[in-house]
């Protein structure tokens, strides 16, 4: 394989280009589910093939091909250095690359049990059996559980002499019930909504889950919020689970720190950003007790990898340090505006796109608090945890969450279960109402496999980490926007 890539940057050369990178791609993707006690379905995809990227007159182009002969790699090569021909035709500044240093390296996802070797019957027993258990349980209309698998083997090479090879696994799953009761629906998820929790690993991830301990108790969570006290509308003071604060922080801290979007050549598919360059080093994005890291080097999560798609090694990165903004997400043409260099978080969905800015392990530090003394000293708020659902501006900066599971707080003490929970804020002054964050004790590091982005649109995986937090003075219910 490497002799084909090799020829292909060679081929490349001799056309002329100033630059060109290509990397060969293969996936393998296990997806299944239950549904009430029979099996839902399996989806078993595997894809494999090539993408490279050229410079040509100062624009980029890009082609890609699943074909493997010698003339089909030369046809994607002369695709991409018309694409860039054509793409010079159109007045923009010439593409320029931040300088790096030639890699040769390799990465590995560490996992102990290969997840395509688990026999497809042992697997298949667990979620049914989890959907089983839910259905014990009155009012369950709607029980499901899923289990989800992923390989990529990949090699890079440019024109600059950069080889990287990887192979990234990732394993996990979740299981959700509906409860009725006349016109009311409930429902919850374990271990947290859409899909669950991922990670970079192997079968052992998706044992840490205990997925079937943890079904009835699921299940009789969704019966009780059928009989749950409504949520109350007005501000006060929230503390969020974990769950829900890394979809918080995915919405409202790793998006808007996108480069990409910050300089608009991401805008009509997922919007722009609030953080323009004139506010890097000087907003106060959050209270001192908010630091957030972009760190692709976690052992376990679904945004850590080696190197990025443009072979630039993974790193950690502070965006907000004690609540003021530090820096964006970039890539080798981004950061170089800034004289800066690629904090390596381009990544392509496979090999059929050329690669993004993109998330990573994108983390909420934590702080020196624990839950309890947060509710302890708590006079009147509400817990929420579980994302139900949520909305966001074009510009990340104005919000609404709902959430699936919420507990009143009165006098330092946990009360009554709420239903329907939900909150909203504009970005900067939620972040800056956060007093108190759960130490490393509480932190966990969360999946998120399914975040879009692009023109044709890209999925990507990236990882949150959280624990529990709080925030003082938030709207919540249904009312007026707080002054």
């Amino acid at each position: 394989m490497k002799r084909r890539l090799l020829h292909i940057l060679e081929y490349a050369r001799k056309k002329g280009v100033s630059y060109g990178d290509v990397r060969w791609v293969k996936r393998h993707y296990r997806n299944l589910s239950a549904l009430n006690q029979k099996l839902e379905h399996v989806a078993d995809n595997r894809s494999e093939g090539f993408g490279i990227r050229v410079i040509v007159r100062g624009r980029w182009g890009f082609s890609s091909t699943f074909r493997k002969d010698r003339r089909s790699l030369e046809r994607m090569v002369d695709e991409a250095i018309n694409i860039a021909k054509a793409s010079s035709l159109t007045p923009a500044v010439p593409v320029r690359l931040s300088k790096e240093r030639v890699y040769k390296g390799k990465y590995s996802t560490n996992y102990q049990i290969d997840p395509f070797s688990v026999p497809m019957e042992e697997k298949i027993s667990l979620i049914i059996a989890c959907t089983k258990e839910m259905m014990k349980v009155p009012n369950i209309r709607v029980a499901r559980a899923g289990l989800d698998f992923f390989r990529e083997e990949k090699i890079f090479m440019n024109t600059e002499g950069t080889i990287t090879e990887q192979e990234i696994v990732n394993s996990g799953g979740g299981i959700f019930a509906i409860a009725v009761d006349g016109d009311e629906v409930q429902f919850r998820s374990y271990p947290a909504s859409f899909d669950g929790d991922i990670g970079a690993g192997g079968f052992e991830c998706v044992e840490r889950l205990h997925l079937l301990e943890n079904a009835e108790r699921v299940a009789h969570e969704a019966h009780d919020l059928l009989y749950a006290k409504q949520c109350p509308s007005g501000v006060k003071d929230i503390i969020l689970g974990p769950a829900q604060l890394a979809l918080q922080v995915h919405e409202s801290c790793g998006h808007p720190a996108e480069l990409d979007r910050v300089l608009g050549t991401e805008a009509s598919y997922a919007g722009t950003s609030f953080i323009t360059p004139a506010k890097r080093w000087t907003l106060q994005y959050g209270s001192p007790q908010v630091t957030i890291t972009a760190d692709a080097m976690l052992p376990g999560g679904l945004g850590s990898f080696g190197f990025d798609d443009e072979g630039v090694p993974a790193q950690r990165v502070f965006l907000v340090e004690r609540g003021i903004f530090k820096n964006y997400l970039s890539s080798r043409q981004t950061a170089v505006g800034f004289d800066e260099k690629s904090n390596g978080t381009m990544r392509a969905d496979g090999w059929r796109n050329a690669p993004l800015i993109r998330m990573t392990n994108i983390n909420l530090e934590p702080g020196d608090w624990t839950t309890e003394e947060m509710v302890k000293t708590t006079q009147d708020g509400i817990y929420m945890e579980t994302n139900h659902c949520w909305s966001i501006d074009e510009r990340r900066l104005n919000f609404q969450f709902g959430c699936e599971m919420a507990y009143e707080i009165k006098n330092g003490k946990k009360g009554q279960l709420i239903k329907n929970s939900s909150y909203t804020g504009i970005t900067p002054e939620f972040w800056n109402s956060c007093d108190a964050v759960a130490n490393k004790n509480e932190w966990k590091l969360w999946g998120v496999n399914h975040c879009g982005k692009g023109e044709p649109g890209q999925v990507m995986r990236v990882g949150h980490g959280t624990a529990p937090a709080r925030f003082r003075g938030v709207q919540v219910g249904i009312g007026k926007w707080k002054k």
